[in-house]
This record gives structure tokens, C-alpha cells and sequence, in this order.
């Protein structure tokens, strides 16, 4: 959607102290969020209350057959207490923590201290060390691309060890899937306590911090655009994509094997799951490289909402044996999704990397020119494209992500709400996503983005939304 180039300086727009009246001044690019009432209460709510819900939904997995509703009518008829369904859960254990810390520690040593090398044999695969895109102060950060490596290092090491070395179980990460949840929220709240306070104290660029003044909302969506520790650990691209992402695999992995482990074989629908989820997954790391254009890093400070924060846990309990042709549905529903998601994603890709200058759907794509201004002083031009998906809608990928998360749930059957939670959980992250973006844009272009808005008028659903 947009290609951005360095055009001239601050100093160069000034004449005797005073702006030149020549022209209208391009807007200021920043974070654009007023801090209201409305904002303060969902960031405290989310902080204090998202580690429990996610607790509930577990907890009714392990404790309620997956029913959400029965934990609170046994509440309110008093035949159960919040006390009583805390003591049978899980807690902390010094296995969990063991584990957990085994596992970041890991990934933390194969993504600073083993450089990518798939990209000099794997044809196509953009990887090794490779330019972020322009922060607000003006700053072109690198980053070492190794996700691909890491992900086929871990998995191959899993399969080693499930097949010849068995020193865990495979089905470890379900046997401690509580546990391990309570060390994930653990990590998520110290790395963005650390976060929080590295940014008063030693910021790695204070004038890419924003503070809005309000604590709360400086934690929840921080303060600094990319905080580091030394020259190459970023914390976007590390809490990111690494620790979950490359699990993300593993635990449907282990799902898999805790279902053939109880009832002897694998369902239809747990295969989807985990076929589907690993497309996206190396879908990820494939093209981590355009990853470091995307909002998350591009547009998005390092706090909680970052650093904080599954449909195979409901199949371990519940196996359902799709139908052959709700499983195909499924099957296409998640395909077409996934192609959507990656051509949209692909054309803004190759608009941005040859400048305009290429064929979408047949024909050289169509854009508006528009400006914006860095903190440094610096004024950019960009192009806006209104062309091939872009066109259709201005958050077009958000769809195909939709329709692919919409597949996970579908492939559990309709006999619970609680798989379901998880599209409900991407509609509100995803149309969330779009109105902070946006907001962002609309400061960043100013008219330039009304324009741009009046000639693509939809989000997400052409004609609707």
C-alpha cells in the first residue's frame, strides 16, 4: 500500500525563522491516540482482568468438558466457589518454570548467537541482516532475520527427539499447559515492567519515546518504537515472533500426540488445525523480512499490548471426526483465507519494494501521492495504493486473517461457544488494529489520507464494513 522515500529537510521549508507559506505543510507523523476515560478503563481492565479470562477458558477445558457456562451456574447456585475451582487448577510449578525458561533461553541463543544461513541455499528466501523501516524519528534500525532457521532448528530437534533421543514426552507441553500459561503471563508483565522502566532510564532512542502522560496507557502500549538491549536483541522482533510463534507449532504438536495418547488415534479436525496453523506459522517466518514492515514494528511501541500478548486444547478433550465435507469446507475456507491474507500482503509488498513501478491484476497499479514529516525534520513522500486488494478494501489481509481463524474454530464442530472465542478474540484485536491505524495514518497524512479514504471506503467488507 505504501512506498516511502526521503525527499527533503525541515531546515530546507524555513525562511528567517518562520514556516514558507508556499505550500501546505505535510502532517506530522506520530502516535495520534488521545487518552480518555473510555481508553483508561479498558487499559486498566485489560491489565488486571486479560491473564484471568484467558485462566477461564482453560480452566473450563480442564475442569468443565470445555462447558463456559457451567462454572458460572454452579457459582451463582452456590454449589461451587471462586476458592474451590482455584485449588484443583494447576498452579506455578518449578517444572513449568524450568521448562518455560529452558524454552526462551533457547530461542534467545539461536536468535543472537546463530546467524541466518537458510538464505544462501533456499532459493527465494529472504533472510541474514536486513534494513526495518523508517521509525518517526527518522531512523533506519537493522535486524538479523533467523526466524525460518530457528523455527526449522527447534522442530527438527522435537522430532529427534520423539522419534531416537526421548528425553521429554511429546506431550509435555499439554501435561503442563496451565503452568506453563501462568509462566507466559509472568514473562509477558516482567518484559513490559522492564520495558517501562528502560525507557525513563536508558532509552535506546528518546526521540522515538512518546508519553502521553498517563501511566497506565504508557505501559499498555508503550513508551519507546524499539527498545534494545546491544546492537542486535530488539524486543518487537524477539517477544514477537520467536518464543510463541515457533511454539505455536509445538504445542498443537503435542496436542496431537495427547490425543493419540488417550484415544488411540488422531481426528480429521485436529490434523486441520494443525495444518492450517502451520501454514500461517511458516508463512510468518518465509517472509519475516516483510514482517519488519508491518505495523507491529513499523508503527506500534514496545509495552504490554506487545509483549503480553487454542483450538487444539478444546480437540484433546472434546476429538471431533469431521464429516468429508464440512472437513473440506474447512480445508478451503482456511485456503482461500490464507491466499488472500498472502496476495494482498504480497502486492503492498512488491508496491513498496519497486516504488509503483509493477503489475497487479494485469495492469500498472493506480495510487495517491501523499506527504508526511519525521520527527528529525525530514519530509517524506509516500504512495497510497488504491489498486488490486488494496482496492477492495483498506484492510483487505485483516479478512483473509479472519477467514482463517474462522477455519481453526469451524474444524471443532459446533458443539461448544469456547472455540469460537478465539474469532471473537481476532474480530476485536483485528477492527481494533484498523481504528489505531488509521488514526495513525489520518495524522501521519492528513488530507492526503481523506483522500485516499474517500476512494477506498471500506475496512474490511466492501459494502459493509
Amino acid at each position: 500500500m505504501e512506498a516511502s522515500r526521503r525527499r527533503t529537510q525541515h531546515g530546507a521549508n524555513r525562511a528567517n525563522g518562520k514556516d514558507s507559506e508556499q505550500g501546505e505543510q505535510p502532517a506530522q507523523w506520530g502516535r495520534a491516540w488521545e487518552v480518555d476515560w473510555f481508553s483508561l478503563i479498558s487499559v486498566i481492565a485489560l491489565l488486571c482482568f486479560a491473564p484471568f479470562i484467558v485462566y477461564y477458558f482453560v480452566m473450563a477445558c480442564d475442569q468443565y468438558q470445555c462447558s463456559v457456562s457451567q462454572p458460572l451456574l454452579e457459582l451463582f447456585r452456590g454449589e461451587t466457589t471462586l476458592l474451590s475451582i482455584w485449588a484443583r487448577s494447576p498452579s506455578v510449578t518449578w517444572a513449568a518454570a524450568k521448562i518455560y525458561a529452558v524454552w526462551v533461553g533457547f530461542q534467545m541463543f539461536l536468535y543472537m548467537c546463530v546467524p541466518d544461513v537458510t538464505h544462501k541455499f533456499i532459493p527465494g528466501y529472504v533472510g541474514g541482516v536486513q534494513d526495518g523501516a523508517r521509525t518517526p524519528a527518522g531512523l533506519i534500525n537493522k535486524y538479523e532475520i533467523n526466524g525460518l532457521q530457528c523455527w526449522l532448528i527447534t522442530h527438527a530437534l522435537w522430532y529427534a527427539n520423539a522419534q531416537h533421543f526421548h528425553w521429554f514426552s511429546p506431550t509435555i507441553l499439554f501435561d503442563n499447559w496451565i503452568p506453563l500459561m501462568w509462566c507466559a503471563n509472568i514473562l509477558g508483565y516482567a518484559v513490559a515492567s522492564f520495558a517501562f522502566a528502560k525507557a525513563y532510564l536508558f532509552p535506546t532512542n528518546s526521540e522515538d519515546c512518546k508519553f502521553t502522560g498517563n501511566i497506565f496507557y504508557n505501559y499498555m502500549m508503550g513508551i519507546e518504537f524499539n527498545p534494545r538491549v546491544g546492537k542486535w536483541f530488539d524486543f518487537k522482533l524477539f517477544f514477537n515472533g520467536r518464543p510463541g510463534i515457533v511454539a505455536w507449532t509445538l504445542i498443537n504438536l503435542s496436542f496431537m500426540a495427547k490425543q493419540q495418547e488417550l484415544y488411540g488415534h488422531v481426528t480429521n479436525s485436529m490434523v486441520l488445525v494443525n495444518v492450517l496453523q502451520a501454514i500461517y506459522v511458516l508463512d510468518f517466518f518465509w517472509n519475516e523480512a516483510w514482517y519488519l514492515k508491518t505495523i507491529d514494528i513499523c508503527h506500534d511501541h514496545f509495552g504490554w499490548y506487545l509483549g503480553w500478548g487454542d483450538c487444539g486444547l478444546y480437540l484433546v478433550y472434546h476429538p471431533v471426526q469431521l464429516s468429508s465435507g464440512h472437513a473440506l469446507a474447512v480445508l478451503l475456507l482456511g485456503l482461500v483465507g490464507y491466499y488472500i491474507f498472502r496476495s494482498t500482503n504480497h502486492q503492498k509488498d512488491l508496491f513498496r519494494r519497486t516504488d509503483g513501478s509493477c503489475s497487479i491484476w494485469g495492469g500498472k497499479p493506480a495510487h495517491i501521492e501523499c506527504s508526511y514529516r519525521s520527527a528529525d525534520g525530514g519530509v517524506h513522500h509516500s504512495k497510497l495504493m488504491i489498486s488490486g486488494f488494496w482496492g477492495v478494501a483498506r484492510h483487505f489481509n485483516y479478512t483473509g486473517d479472519l477467514m482463517g481463524s474462522l477455519a481453526y474454530c469451524a474444524a471443532c464442530g459446533f458443539g461448544h461457544f469456547l472455540p469460537y472465542f478465539y474469532i471473537v478474540y481476532m474480530t476485536i484485536l483485528l477492527v481494533h488494529r484498523c481504528v489505531r491505524d488509521e488514526h495513525r495514518c489520518g495524522s501521519k497524512y492528513g488530507k492526503d489520507w481523506k483522500r485516499y479514504t474517500d476512494t477506498v471506503p471500506y475496512r474490511l467488507i466492501p459494502g459493509v464494513f
